[in-house]
Parts: structure tokens; C-alpha cells; sequence
């Protein structure tokens, strides 16, 4: 038993870390939503200090996560996901829709009106994107293209290439991402076209 509650706190710290970089947050910027340092924060997440319930509960409402997904609790057979919405400074949510850690990731996003036309800073990173728009329009700036694409439409993209998406001047949108950050793509599965008969 020790042996497996050992295993389960050892886990926690490169957990914590998946959270933090899933999210772009800094440790700088976990240690001002937390009120624990950088540097327990950084030892924490080395997994070269284990974390108490104090640190744990403040931890979970930073990420959006309960503290059993935190410590990777056994499930309890209750196949419904409890969505943790993760609240932006621009007013934007991101809904996290999977819970187990690595491979292809999928988040709703939910983004405000953008007022301004400044042209967006693109990045470029490792791995590939698909989003699919719920409701709006995204606007998906992809090296020198500058889409606009409508609910119902989707794309996909390897993240190398410098992009940017957002919502644009008409209004909110809404649209599903689905993220491998180690150059996973996502595989559409679709019927076989039916042979035509000769």
C-alpha cells in the first residue's frame, strides 16, 4: 500500500507541470493565483518535494482540475466528465475536455469579440492543431494565409508553421481544439465511398 501512495505523489509533480504549459501560465503566474513560491513551485513539479493538501487544494483551482485528477484517484465507474472551465485575463474560457495526460488533447474554447484590427503575433511550437468552429467565425492567420472560417468548418495544421487564431470584430465564437503537442494528428474515420456497379 505504501509503495503505491508513493507512486501516486510521485506522479503529481510532472502532472502539475502538463497542467501549467497546457495553459502557457508561467511560474511566476501560478505562484501570484496560488500564494506558494516559484521555487517550491519548480521543486514541485521536478518532483524533488511532494506536495501537501495545503498546496494541493490552492494547485487544483489554479489548473480548473479537482484534486483527484491532481493525484490520478482510481475512477469511481461514473462515466460523466466534470468539466473545469479555466477562466483567462482577456475573458476568454477554455473548457478542458479530456482528462488523461499526454497524446491529442481536446478543449473547447469559448473567445470574446476581438475590438481591435492589429495584426495578431503569430508563434510557432511543436506539434499539430485541428479545430472545428462551433459558433461564430475564427479567424486563423496560418503563415501568410488569413482565413475566416464559419461554423461547421474546420482545419488542421502542423503548429511549425507560425499561426495565430481568434475571434474577430463581428462577435464571439466558439470552437473545438483538438491538440497533439508531439505532432499527433487527429484521424478523421469515415466509411468507405460505395463501388459503383459496372
Amino acid at each position: 500500500m505504501d509503495e503505491e501512495f508513493d507512486r501516486t505523489l510521485d506522479a503529481v509533480g510532472p502532472r502539475l507541470k502538463r497542467l501549467r504549459l497546457r495553459t502557457e501560465m508561467t511560474l511566476a503566474d501560478l505562484a501570484a493565483r496560488t500564494g506558494i513560491s516559484v521555487s517550491t513551485l519548480s521543486r514541485l513539479e521536478a518532483g524533488l518535494r511532494r506536495p501537501t493538501l495545503e498546496q494541493l487544494l490552492p494547485l487544483a483551482r489554479a489548473h480548473g482540475v479537482t484534486i483527484d485528477e491532481l493525484v490520478d484517484a482510481p475512477p469511481t465507474g461514473d462515466p460523466r466528465i466534470h468539466l473545469r472551465p479555466i477562466a483567462c485575463t482577456d475573458g476568454s474560457v477554455i473548457i478542458p475536455l479530456t482528462r488523461r495526460p499526454g497524446g491529442i488533447q481536446a478543449y473547447k474554447f469559448v473567445l470574446p469579440t476581438r475590438s481591435d484590427d492589429a495584426r495578431p503575433e503569430l508563434r510557432a511550437h511543436e506539434g499539430h492543431d485541428w479545430v472545428y468552429v462551433l459558433n461564430g467565425t475564427l479567424r486563423l492567420i496560418l503563415g501568410e494565409h488569413d482565413l475566416l472560417l464559419g461554423a461547421g468548418e474546420a482545419a488542421e495544421f502542423d503548429t511549425r508553421t507560425p499561426h495565430w487564431f481568434g475571434p474577430t470584430g463581428s462577435g464571439p465564437v466558439e470552437f473545438l481544439s483538438l491538440i497533439g503537442r508531439q505532432g499527433e494528428r487527429a484521424h478523421v474515420r469515415a466509411a468507405p465511398r460505395a463501388q459503383s456497379s459496372k
